[in-house]
């Protein structure tokens, strides 16, 4: 973990990450990735079970919304003014004023059935809008001295330390709170006239009081609604750069959702256990994971250097997220899941320089601060149409199940495209196998999502016997990630841009072993740019080809076949070939037009650890020759752009990784890449990535 290297921020950084770490650790007890835990509350008659015991530790989730205001004065001038932190949440962007996190704490129950206890949180913002604020806002006003200006406070992270007192009459527990609150903020101001701009960063100390209610869901799980006021005493900020000084106060208000998770309740409970919402058995489900990465290269050969160029002089990065995936059976056949996320970190140069990028946990954004993502909230509806029945396993959004082996499933809500489509058992997630996007999926495929890869959509898959048929349509982002535009990083509201994907998988042995085929399509219609018209303007003006320029309603087709086929116990290979159209610039993903990749899985029960697994695999990529035109004239991609391409060739990766497992619930990666032709540029590289992967799955 790269914490800042400033005094004032490493204790800031240590206590996010021992925060976050300790509820994972915790919670890994007893878990295991292979053989997943299902929180069960078998229905149990209110007047036969025993009130709840609320003793013990626990630790758990929040998300909220947050609203509030700041006075300030300008000492100079004496002039003053206030500003509002809230900014109204957008679904198609995840901006605005909420905010997701975690806590931990103890409570001890008295005879009486008072509750006494304390707690501890800490709170991300969701990621900052185009202006820089999530919670936060920002004045303009105009000095009689320095002209029209403007002052603008945002929150990085914030936190609370608090005692709690209630009392639980018997399935409830109703509490009021208060203590100590921090938060570490970023101010702003902005002499608009002469251009002079200053960023400090404050530490704001005050206290916090609220109140709340928290419910058992089953014998291990509670859930509860808080308010909180948090009141922040005057700050004074010198703004070097504008040669000004601010005094300003803070206060704010919270209104948040709990999930908590007690240790040791099931042991406790005895025979049964008092639940406001008496879920019957296996009927409400939670797991969580967190995975940490780490990658760097050395120096590599580099003439030159473009806007999106990968940095040729060496370069190391990191991410780290945390994931809840928690999910309630609604109706017969209805399950209903919703997945919160912390991130954290950076990919290379802000995850550009590659068309098959190096690591799958880089997203093209990133902070440097943890940040609040919604990255799925779904319902899927499974209706079974008769046949055999089988049995699916529980795990991440999924519960045990039966079903038969004709069934329609319906989707719809916030979603990932690529966990329904295109998967594959070998290569499919960053976090426990191959790295490099050229693995994850063809990179042909240009499927829809924001710049976290998240979207809008609904699916319905169509299960008969040995095969399966697919089709889905998503939303795609408001314009293609490609050149500049700062749309480009959230869902279009309108969904005047939209894609459409159809698949069809077919299920069959080979020599006794089960394998997959699956042929995947995708067309996505909106307002998109043709490189030989970028070209032709570029040619007529003398100026860097611009894609943003020659936009029109126009489709972008592609199709793709994936096969997967488990050779023996141990070894397994999978291989995938893509194609999409070379003409249209592409939308959400990367810039490759064409792409074959393949490679080889096997675990390590030959030598004795059934847990650990190797990963060897190679991708080509490459792009038409307008594409290649539109580069060499000066053109931006989604992830690449040297500003200039006169030797183009395919980009050539290879990858190879060893997961070493530590325990059921946690392993380890080791992780190399060799890269050839780097955006397709010969003139550039290779480059040699080294990769360290540390992952948690829990429950």
């Amino acid at each position: 973990m790269n914490c800042p290297s400033d005094s004032r921020l490493s204790a800031f950084c240590s206590l996010t990450f021992l925060l976050i770490g300790g509820f994972v650790l915790a919670s890994a007890k007893g878990a295991s990735a292979d053989d997943i835990m299902v929180t069960k509350a078998p229905a149990i008659p209110y007047s036969d079970v025993a009130a709840y015991n609320w003793n013990g530790f626990y630790a758990g989730v929040h998300m909220g919304v947050t609203w509030g205001s700041s006075n300030w004065t300008e000492q100079a001038d004496g002039l003053a003014g206030s500003l509002s932190l809230f900014q109204r949440p957008d679904p198609f962007s995840e901006f605005g004023s909420w905010f997701g996190g975690v806590q931990a704490g103890y409570d001890y129950m008295l005879p009486n059935r008072f509750v006494v206890g304390g707690v501890a949180d800490l709170s991300a913002p969701s990621f900052q809008n185009l202006n820089g604020l999530s919670i936060g806002g920002t004045s303009t006003f105009v000095s009689p001295t320095l002209g029209q200006e403007s002052l603008s406070e945002t929150v990085l992270d914030m936190g609370t330390v608090r005692g709690r007192i209630g009392y639980a009459p018997r399935d409830g527990l109703f509490y009021a709170t208060g203590g100590f609150a921090w938060t570490y903020d970023q101010l702003t101001a902005t002499q608009l006239a002469k251009g002079a701009t200053d960023m400090p960063f404050l530490w704001r100390f005050g206290w916090v009081a609220g109140a709340g209610v928290e419910l058992p869901l089953t014998p291990t799980w509670t859930a509860g609604l808080e308010y909180l006021y948090t009141r922040y005493g005057n700050s004074t900020v010198g703004f070097a750069n504008a040669s000004q000084t601010f005094q300003s106060d803070l206060s704010v208000q919270e209104l948040r959702v709990t999930l908590n998770y007690r240790f040791g309740a099931d042991q406790n409970a005895g025979k049964g256990t008092a639940s406001w919402f008496p879920f019957p058995d296996d009927s409400f489900n939670v797991h969580a994971q967190t995975t940490f990465a780490w990658l760097a290269y050395p120096a590599f050969r580099s003439p030159y250097m473009g806007p999106q160029s990968l940095p040729g002089g060496g370069l190391g990065a990191e991410t780290f997220d945390a994931t809840l995936y928690a999910g309630i059976r609604l109706w017969q056949g209805a399950q209903l899941w919703i997945n919160p996320e912390l991130d954290q970190g950076f990919g290379f140069d802000n995850t550009h320089g590659l068309a098959g990028f190096a690591s799958g946990e880089a997203f093209k954004l990133g902070f440097s601060y943890p940040y609040a993502r919604l990255q799925r909230l779904f319902l899927r509806q499974t209706i079974n149409l008769g046949g055999d029945v089988g049995k699916l396993d529980a795990d991440i959004n999924q519960f045990a199940d039966t079903v038969t082996t004709n069934r329609l499933v319906l989707t719809v809500g916030r979603m990932f495209v690529t966990d329904i489509f295109d998967t594959n058992k070998y290569a499919n997630s960053s976090k426990t196998d191959f790295m490099n996007w050229s693995f994850l999926n063809a990179t042909t495929f240009d499927f829809a999502g924001d710049a976290w890869e998240s979207t809008y959509g609904a699916v319905a898959e169509w299960y008969q016997n040995f095969w399966t048929l697919r089709a889905g349509v998503f939303d795609l982002s408001a314009a293609p990630e490609g050149g500049n535009s700062p749309t480009a990083i959230e869902l279009d509201p309108t969904f005047h841009q939209f894609q459409m994907v159809g698949e069809i998988e077919e299920r069959h042995e080979l020599w006794g072993e089960p394998g997959k085929l699956k042929i995947t399509g995708f067309i996505s219609r909106g307002d998109a740019g043709e490189f030989a018209d970028a070209v032709a303007l570029a040619q007529a003006t003398g100026t860097p080809a611009d894609i943003n320029a020659v936009r029109a309603y126009r489709s972008r087709p592609g199709v793709s076949a994936n096969l997967e086929q488990q050779v023996t116990e141990t070894v397994g290979v999978f291989a995938r070939a893509g194609w999409a159209d070379g003409n249209v610039e592409p939308w959400d993903f990367t810039d490759v037009d064409r792409t074959v990749s393949g490679g080889v899985s096997l675990n390590g029960k030959p030598w004795g650890r059934p847990g650990d697994a190797i990963g060897i695999a190679g991708a080509i990529n490459g792009i038409s020759p307008i594409h290649q035109a539109f580069f060499n004239a000066g053109g931006i991609g989604i992830l690449i752009g040297d500003g200039q391409l006169p030797y183009p060739g395919l980009e050539q990766v290879f990858e190879t990784y060893y997961s070493y497992a530590l325990s059921p619930a946690w392993r380890v990666s080791v992780d190399y890449q060799f890269i050839n032709n780097p955006a397709y540029n010969t003139q550039r590289g290779p480059v040699d990535i080294f990769g360290l992967r540390l992952r948690g799955q829990l429950f």
